[in-house]
C-alpha cells in the first residue's frame, strides 16, 4: 500500500464511496485505450495496438473491482441503512475503506434545500437542525 497523497474530488453534501474513484479509473483507462487504437489506425504502428490491448485487460480488471465495491456498498445499504446514511453523510468512514486519517466531512457550509433554496418538496429533508460540524469540532 502506498501512502502517497492523492487528489480527492470535493463533493458538497455527501461523502463519496471509492466506487467513484474506480469509475473514474475505468473511464480514463477506456479513453487511453481508444486513443491508442486511433493512433494505431493512423500510423499502423503495432506498439500502439499492443499497448491498447494491455489497457483493455486493465480496464476489465478495474471494472471488476468497481462492480465488487459497488456490490459491497449496496450490501451495506440493504443490511444497515443507518450506517449507510452515516457514511454517506461523512460522519464515519465507509466500512471497506481504511480508517486511519478519516476526517468527518465538513457540513458547516451545507445548505438546506427547503430554507436556503426554496424547494418546497424538500421540507421533509430540512437540514437546519443538524448538530455543529464534526470536522470543525476536531480541527479537521
Amino acid at each position: 500500500m502506498y501512502n502517497d497523497a492523492v487528489w480527492v474530488r470535493g463533493v458538497t453534501g455527501i461523502q463519496m464511496h471509492h466506487t467513484t474513484d474506480l469509475q473514474d479509473a475505468v473511464r480514463f483507462l477506456s479513453n487511453a485505450m481508444m486513443a491508442l487504437r486511433a493512433a494505431h489506425v493512423r500510423t499502423g504502428n503495432d506498439q500502439y495496438s499492443d499497448l491498447a490491448a494491455q489497457l483493455k485487460a486493465m480496464t476489465t480488471e478495474a471494472r471488476t473491482l468497481e462492480d465488487q465495491a459497488r456490490a459491497r456498498m449496496r450490501e451495506l445499504h440493504s443490511t444497515d441503512p443507518a450506517q449507510f446514511v452515516r457514511c454517506r453523510d461523512g460522519r464515519e468512514p465507509w466500512p471497506d475503506e481504511i480508517q486511519p486519517g478519516f476526517v468527518p466531512r465538513h457540513t458547516c457550509k451545507d445548505q438546506c434545500l427547503y430554507h436556503d433554496h426554496d424547494v418546497l418538496d424538500a421540507i421533509m429533508q430540512c437540514t437546519c437542525g443538524q448538530p455543529p460540524c464534526q470536522a470543525c469540532a476536531i480541527g479537521g
